[in-house]
């Protein structure tokens, strides 16, 4: 458990205790440990029974997409996804 903590760029109390339950990781974290296992956070929360609800504003296929393509380093989806996000966040607050 000490070296995958290490991997992920987190403490092995804190990794300790998110296994046990009694800490709930944050976004930032959970990335981490999914790209550690060479994973997606989707498929994190599906393999522990956690079924995220979908934002029903068609932004899902994009979402997938990019994480799905196995042509780009886990930093280049992380970078992609923030840029898309950033986008969809301004265009929330501004009218067409």
């Amino acid at each position: 458990m000490r070296q995958f903590a290490q991997m992920a760029g987190i403490s092995n109390p804190y990794l300790s205790q998110i296994e046990r339950g009694l800490r709930e990781p944050s976004e930032r974290v959970l990335d981490a440990i999914a790209r550690s296992l060479e994973t997606s956070t989707d498929a994190l929360y599906e393999q522990a029974g956690i079924v995220r609800e979908p934002e029903d504003d068609g932004e899902d296929g994009t979402r997938e997409a990019i994480e799905a393509d196995d042509r780009l380093t886990g930093r280049q989806r992380r970078a992609l996804l923030e840029v898309y996000d950033s986008f969809l966040a301004v265009n929330r607050r501004s009218p067409s």
